[in-house]
């Protein structure tokens, strides 16, 4: 997905192309772990929340994003992989939650591992977050 232009993942999603939707999706395609709601709104220059909370919950339906539960407070956002859609997210993998820089990244890659429910229990979703120091503050002078 990142190797296309905010215009062209709109349009591949069904999405209407507007400056607004643009916008919000260049925000998740700069950046390189989830980001808090606050800092969505901030980096929009106060746009009309109402305005904000649908496109966030459009971008979600069309497979474009998923909300990240990391254990904190903030609700949070990430890019999807290429993988989701409309009808199929793929984002039950696992989460990175920095405790020096406080950003949460998705690792695409490691997936949860499979839950040997008893009888009676149905699977609806996991959520695995993996809370640690991230590979930039490890190489800080944050630790030293």
């Amino acid at each position: 997905m990142h190797k296309h232009n905010a215009e062209d993942i709109l349009r591949q999603h069904q999405l209407k192309v507007t400056p607004f939707r643009i916008s919000v999706l260049d925000l998740f395609l700069d950046a390189s772990h989830a980001l808090p709601l606050n800092i969505i709104e901030s980096s929009l220059n106060d746009p009309d929340r109402i305005t904000l909370y649908r496109t966030l919950k459009n971008f979600e339906d069309k497979g474009l994003i998923h909300f990240v539960s990391d254990g904190t407070p903030m609700r949070k956002y990430a890019l999807c992989i290429d993988d989701c859609s409309e009808h199929s997210h793929v984002d039950e993998h696992v989460h990175f939650h920095c405790t020096i820089c406080l950003n949460t990244t998705c690792l695409d890659h490691v997936v949860i591992p499979q839950i040997a429910l008893p009888q009676g229990y149905a699977f609806e979703h996991a959520n695995m977050t993996v809370n640690g120091i991230c590979k930039e503050c490890g190489n800080s002078e944050k630790l030293k």
